[in-house]
Formats: structure tokens, C-alpha cells, sequence
């Protein structure tokens, strides 16, 4: 039979549309977000820990991308907020600890990524609104398969409650946390392979189990709860099962794998349960040759300078440790940078993408990084505990100035033991004051 030369002409202009749409789909990169919970840098072998082995993520470090200079919140849920924004949590107003705004949801990394036509799974902690008040927010905000535990309504590792999509799981009886949440995403990244996914792994560890149930939750199999240097042991072997799932599915190369955690490591955490009493332990960590204690809720480097590797074979190049500033804001423009979906015109963020830094194009623009110290109690609940000191400040690599004042040379005084008064300032410290002061002036103060 034969075609006339227009059939045939539109036939293959229709053919060479699908093809390039198709072609446009595939090079969307699956994204695989992996956030621990309170791990800070001396933690990691690969940043100069001492006290835990941590081979995984070691590996992901040589084959990968190092940031040295990342920065969070000083506790989790104004990390959570900053990261799903793309925006400071002082932009939100007054968010109790634990919620998210109702004027935001629409403009999550998940929901915006959804739009360009990604399937998003998460598995873990959620800790953006009690799921037995709200069990459908995960899909609200843009998730469309959820395996989250009950925040302060049951346990998180040992015999967990989590919510599944909404409803409660009956069949956790017997299991590991951990172990469930890995499963759920292994098998949410193996259904959805032939299209693009974000898969967050919202980890429990390395956080000490939850404080406020009575009775307190169950002990492990060792009649009591996992000390920190075995939860830092799950946390590696965690992303190594992870990792060894995108190679079984043959995703490796179409996957950016971006490890970061939410703040510091914790001071103490509970290691066992004395009938009502919770029994804590200190956690001090070694780092190149020197004790650190773990310093969650602190506005310091080890409360705040957190662990972020890159890996994405034959994009991002093997055994690279970057200085480029980089905090939880820069999250969503990022992804949506790698996604190729516009930024919406509305839409303020406090972020910028670090994208040509992962594809070898240059470094990220960002000239300086902003943390606070926000601590708004859910009225009747019991965290966090304390007040907020209101301090807040805005840093380089090598200066950080708070809103007292107070000026920090971070690169010779990386503990913070030596504050400069403006009365003390040289020429040099003046000026760099004045840029810092600037930065405080642009975001509002």
C-alpha cells in the first residue's frame, strides 16, 4: 500500500514528538533524598569521625560529592519547614512545633515536583503535623505512597506504629522500624523505575526513641534501646541497602542520591526504660583527635554544620569536596532546577539552586547562609523543650556575626570561644561586619 508523501511527512513529525517527549521524561533524574536525624559531621568517617564505622557512606563520599560548609536549624522541625519551603521558618509567622502552614502546602518541593510529572514516595518521620489529627496531609503536601510512623503516638524502631497511606499498619508486630521504611521504598522505587521519582527516606536514626508515652515504648533485644553508635550503625547500613536497591534496578545513573541530616548530634539520648523513668547516656564523639560533644539545639558548627553528600554516577565526578555554602532553603530550587520546572513567579524563596554544582557547571551562587533559633511549642505539648533565645545569625565560610553583635572568625575560632565586640573591630573586621549586617537588613531585621 502506499501513503501519500503528507501522510507520511505528519507521521513522522508525530513520531519525532513522542520520541523527544519521551526522550524529555527519561532525562528527568529519579531523586533519592536521604535526611538522618540528628547526625552531625563528627559522626561520619568520610568528615573525620573516629568513633563509628561508617563504610556506606564513606563510599558515597569517594565516589561522590562532599559539601563541607551545609548548614541546618539547631533542631528538626525549623529544618523539616526550611527544607519543604524553600523558605525561613521566621516567613511562616508563628508555626507551632510540629506544623506546617496551611498557605504553603501547595508549594512543597513534592507538590511543585508533581507537576512536572514526578511520583513522590517517603517513609519515615514526618513530624509536620500529628498523623492521627491530619493521617492524609502526607498527600495533601505532595507524597503519593507515605509509610510514617505515629509521631508521640507510638514507637518508631522496635514494634513501630506507622501510618501507611493514611491507616494505621496491624502487621508491624515482631519488626524493626528501620527495616520497614527501607522496604517501603525499595519496593515504591522498583514500581515506579519506568518513570520519575523522588524517594525521601526521612530517617529515624539516629534519634532517641519517643519521650512522652506511658508506658514508655519497647525495649529492643537487648532489654534495652539502641545506643547511639548502633543507631549510627543502622543509618549506614540503611543507605547501603538503599543504594544496593538503585543498582539492582539498574537506576544508578539516572538517580542523584543526596544524603543530609536535619541538625546536630544530640548531647544525651534515652537508653533504657526503668519502669516510668528514662534512663539517658552522653554522647561524645572523636573527631580528628579530639572529644565532641554532641551539640544539638546549639547555634555552633556542631549544631548546625551538618554531613551532605552528592552521588550521581557519570554526572557528578568521583572524590570532590566542595566549599560552596549551602543550606536547607537551597533544597526545593535545586530539585526543581535538575527537574527543568520553572520556578512559579509567585513564589518567594530564600533558596537558590545548587544544580551546576552537581552537573560540574560551576559553583552555587549563594554568598552567605542563615540559621535562627525557633522554638514555638504546640500549646499542651512537650516539645521542644526550653524558649526561644531569639538569637539568630548570618555566616560565610570563614565569618559569622549574630544579631547580638557578637563576630565570629570561624576559620580560627571554629568553637566560638572568642567573640568580637564591634568596639574591637580592625578595618578589616569592620567591613566584613558591615556585609554581614547587610545580609541581616535584606532578610528583614
Amino acid at each position: 500500500m502506499k501513503y501519500p508523501a503528507q501522510f507520511l511527512v505528519q507521521s513522522c513529525l508525530v513520531l519525532l514528538f513522542l520520541g523527544n517527549a519521551v526522550q524529555a521524561e527519561n532525562s528527568k533524574p529519579n531523586i533519592l533524598l536521604i535526611f538522618a536525624d540528628d547526625v552531625g559531621q563528627e559522626v561520619l568517617e568520610c568528615y573525620g569521625g573516629q568513633s563509628y564505622r561508617t563504610p556506606h557512606l564513606n563510599e558515597l563520599a569517594r565516589t561522590g560529592m562532599k559539601f563541607n560548609h551545609a548548614y541546618s536549624m539547631p533542631v528538626c522541625h525549623p529544618s523539616r519547614l526550611t527544607l519543604m519551603s524553600g523558605r525561613y521558618p521566621f516567613r511562616h509567622g508563628h508555626v507551632p512545633w510540629g506544623d506546617y502552614p496551611k498557605d504553603a502546602e501547595d508549594q512543597t518541593f513534592s507538590r511543585l515536583l508533581q507537576t512536572a510529572g514526578y511520583t513522590n514516595g517517603i517513609a519515615g518521620k514526618w513530624q509536620l503535623c500529628l498523623l492521627r489529627d491530619d493521617p492524609l496531609h502526607p498527600q495533601r503536601i505532595g507524597f503519593d505512597q507515605s509509610d510514617l510512623f505515629g509521631w508521640h503516638e507510638g514507637p518508631r524502631y522496635y514494634e513501630p506504629m506507622i501510618y501507611t497511606n493514611g491507616s494505621v499498619r496491624d502487621d508491624t508486630l515482631g519488626h524493626y522500624g528501620p527495616d520497614l521504611y527501607q522496604r517501603s521504598l525499595i519496593e515504591f522505587m522498583k514500581a515506579n523505575r519506568d518513570r520519575p521519582f523522588l524517594a525521601y527516606y526521612s530517617m529515624a536514626v539516629a534519634h532517641e526513641v519517643t519521650d512522652d508515652l506511658d508506658p514508655p515504648v519497647p525495649h529492643g533485644p537487648f532489654d534495652r534501646y539502641d545506643n547511639y553508635a548502633e543507631m549510627v550503625a543502622e543509618m549506614d547500613r540503611g543507605v547501603g541497602r538503599m543504594v544496593a536497591a538503585l543498582d539492582a534496578l539498574k537506576l544508578r545513573e539516572n538517580t542523584l542520591i543526596l544524603f543530609l541530616a536535619d541538625n546536630g548530634t544530640p548531647p544525651e539520648i534515652i537508653i533504657r526504660a526503668d519502669g516510668k523513668e528514662l534512663v539517658r547516656t552522653p554522647v561524645v564523639s572523636r573527631r580528628n583527635g579530639l572529644d565532641v560533644p554532641g551539640g544539638k539545639k546549639q547555634l555552633t558548627n556542631a549544631g548546625t554544620n551538618v554531613p551532605m553528600i552528592a552521588n550521581w554516577p557519570g554526572t557528578i565526578s568521583p572524590g570532590q569536596q566542595v566549599d560552596d555554602l549551602v543550606d536547607f532553603s537551597d533544597i526545593l530550587p535545586t530539585f526543581l532546577d535538575l527537574a527543568g520546572v520553572p520556578l512559579p513567579s509567585e513564589l518567594k524563596l530564600d533558596g537558590v539552586s545548587f544544580a551546576n554544582r552537581l552537573r560540574g557547571q560551576g559553583a552555587s551562587p549563594r554568598s552567605f547562609v542563615y540559621c535562627e533559633e525557633a522554638v514555638l511549642p504546640k500549646p499542651g505539648g512537650v516539645e521542644p523543650d526550653g524558649e526561644s533565645s531569639g538569637l539568630k545569625w548570618v555566616r560565610t565560610q570563614a565569618w559569622k556575626l549574630y544579631n547580638d553583635g557578637r563576630l565570629f572568625h570561624m576559620a580560627e575560632d571554629p568553637v566560638e570561644q572568642y567573640p568580637l565586640a564591634a568596639e574591637q573591630d580592625n578595618s578589616t573586621r569592620k567591613m566584613i561586619r558591615q556585609k554581614l549586617q547587610r545580609e541581616f537588613e535584606r532578610l528583614g531585621f
